[in-house]
């Protein structure tokens, strides 16, 4: 299972985080706004109901009902049908604000009630509730009677009795929600009723502003985290790009400390270190193999020399000859592993030297046809290429990788079985294709059978001469050519190697 990114958790996180407080802002902020908007709706239904007070008869004249004339009557509702329509403009918006009256007498009589709005007869009915719970104006104080004036009494309005402060509640009918106040005065009692269709209006304005700003700033926020924590990991990045390059070539590779920051320092340190025991410990290694190589190819150079000639100074079909080529064929081994060897540490080292030549690999592969014809005669040979097939190489070496993908195909074939000899060329690569029967090659192993001195499944190469070196040094040596030398996928029962050279 794929891990999720890192870089990407750290994006994800940081607009969570951002998300969760934006959002959180943005409740709170519209509640403050929503609260701020109804305390000065409040201030303004307040400031209005104090200013219903000049619209009162004062307490001297005869009280309404049946005393009115029907034309004072229509007087009195023309006067509060004004003020109501006045109203309808005086909170703040420029549309027209749906607004309720009720307008009471000391003695509960209706004096006027709003009936132009379709919900009135329900707001109306919120608006006598409010009145009957709305405080009683306080008692006016008993002061001493006021000395003889000049001045005509009837002239004179009596002192002016403020009411309690009202009461807002927000109450809701089918149609709409209302911010209604009431009050009562000495000699009347009034009841004002305002829509919150504005305010609700204003508010999803802003509710609408945050739904679309909070996500684009979220957006904002996950591409910044991610450029920062881009930003961040690259000292992790250029540490894995050092590592992808650390092979057996590239271990003089080393992280630079000076751009870094100071959180990578000691990480970057410690991993230059481990670079330079690589290097070193495998310099020796490689230079202890190739000394090896060199001293011992002297000595087994006399040795050969030496079993050759007295092979031919001893009795034809003696014990001695016998023991003598046994040992011959043990060195012309040894010594074969010897040049292996060599040559490996060369290729490690980058030093492998090629003489390069035109090469007929056409002629190149029909000599090791010829070969296989004579070595295993009981195997089907099927060949699919054509002549003038040349590149650029080093002819002895690129005989040397046939020989071993031959060799190979004739060890670990079947009984009968077949080998097939594929070759075509583009424009720029040579692809040589040798497929043979054989047991399965597990899947764990295709990673590992060019390595060194690895032979798989031991039960499958019992009985097969070798150490190991021939499809590694086959590859090095393709490598050398700046070319490649891999296993294929094939169906079962069918091993396939594909050399690939350039053409130039």
């Amino acid at each position: 299972m794929k891990l999720p990114s890192f870089r990407l958790r750290i994006a994800l996180l940081s607009a969570a985080l951002a998300g969760s407080t934006l959002v959180g802002f943005g409740a709170v902020s519209w509640f403050q706004i929503y609260n701020a908007k109804i305390s000065r709706l409040d201030a303004e239904l307040l400031n209005h109901l104090m200013r219903a007070t000049p619209n009162f008869p004062p307490p001297e004249e005869p009280p309404t009902g049946a005393a009115f004339s029907k034309k004072e009557n229509s007087r009195e509702r023309s006067r509060w049908q004004f003020y109501e329509d006045s109203l309808s403009y005086a909170f703040g918006t420029n549309t027209k604000t749906p607004v309720a009256l009720v307008v009471l007498d000391a003695n509960n009589n209706i004096l006027y009630q709003s009936n132009s709005l379709p919900t009135d007869l329900e707001v109306n009915r919120l608006l006598l509730k409010r009145l009957e719970l709305a405080p009683l104006p306080p008692s006016p104080k008993r002061e001493p009677p006021p000395l003889p004036s000049t001045t005509n009494p009837s002239l004179e309005r009596p002192p002016l009795i403020r009411p309690r402060p009202p009461q807002f509640v927000t109450e809701q009918t089918k149609t709409a929600v209302w911010r209604i106040g009431a009050t009562k005065f000495p000699n009347a009692q009034i009841a004002i009723a305002v829509s919150l269709q504005a305010v609700d209006r204003d508010m999803a304005i802003i509710r609408n502003i945050f739904l679309v700003s909070i996500p684009g700033a979220l957006l904002l926020v996950a591409v910044g985290a991610w450029l920062v924590s881009g930003g961040a990991l690259r000292p992790i990045r250029q540490l894995t790009g050092v590592i992808q390059q650390v092979t057996v070539k590239g271990l003089d590779q080393r992280i630079p400390i000076g751009t870094t920051d100071v959180e990578f320092v000691e990480l970057i340190q410690v991993f230059n270190l481990m670079l330079s025991r690589l290097e070193r410990s495998f310099t020796q290694a490689s230079r202890f193999s190739g000394d090896a190589a060199h001293e011992l190819k002297t000595p087994l150079t006399i040795l050969q020399g030496e079993l050759e000639r007295t092979l031919q100074q001893v009795d034809p079909g003696s014990e001695v000859q016998q023991r003598l080529s046994n040992l011959l064929d043990e060195v012309r081994r040894l010594s074969g592993i010897m040049r292996k060897l060599l040559l490996l540490s060369l290729a490690d080292a980058g030093k492998m030297s090629l003489y390069l030549v035109e090469v007929d690999m056409s002629e190149l592969l029909m000599e090791m046809l010829e070969d296989v014809e004579m070595l295993a005669p009981q195997l089907t040979v099927q060949t699919d290429f054509t002549d003038g097939l040349w590149v650029k190489g080093d002819r002895d070496l690129l005989i040397q990788i046939l020989q071993n993908l031959f060799s190979n195909a004739i060890k670990y074939n079947l009984a009968n079985g077949w080998i097939q000899i594929r070759a075509h060329q583009t424009p720029t690569t040579l692809h040589v294709t040798i497929v043979n029967t054989s047991k399965d090659i597990p899947l764990s192993d295709h990673d590992r059978i060019f390595d060194r001195f690895y032979r798989g499944d031991p039960s499958r190469n019992r009985k097969v001469e070798g150490i190991g070196l021939g499809l590694s040094l086959a590859r090095e040596i393709a490598r050398a050519h700046r070319g490649d030398l891999t296993l294929d996928l094939t169906l079962s029962g069918q091993t396939a190697f594909t050399l690939t050279l350039p053409m130039k």
